[in-house]
């Protein structure tokens, strides 16, 4: 394995980490998403570079618009949970109550 692709596999398995373990605030749990969302990003883009495919080379950038969306849309989350509870910490919410 090059030290590339382990910086990379790392990022995103440090994120996936933050994710599932350190869950008290919503903000922290986008941030892992998004931190995850430009690792592939930042692997996708090497990887075309070093297959010198044209064929491959719009996939990064559909990668980073769908990012781009989910960070919106988390944010809009973001701000809705907050004017509706309070705060953002995730154990204050309950899906069952509206």
């Amino acid at each position: 394995m090059t030290p590339a692709h382990f910086a990379f596999s790392s990022t995103f398995l440090l994120g996936l980490m933050g994710l599932a373990f350190h869950r008290t605030h919503l903000l922290s749990a986008l941030l892992c998403l998004e931190g995850m969302m430009l690792s592939l990003f930042i692997a996708l883009s090497i990887w075309t570079l070093q297959l010198d495919s044209t064929s491959f080379s719009c996939a990064p950038m559909l990668l980073l618009a769908f990012s781009a969306c989910e960070a919106g849309a988390g944010l809009a989350l973001l701000v809705a949970t907050a004017r509706t509870h309070g705060s953002d910490r995730l154990k204050n919410l309950n899906l069952l109550q509206c």
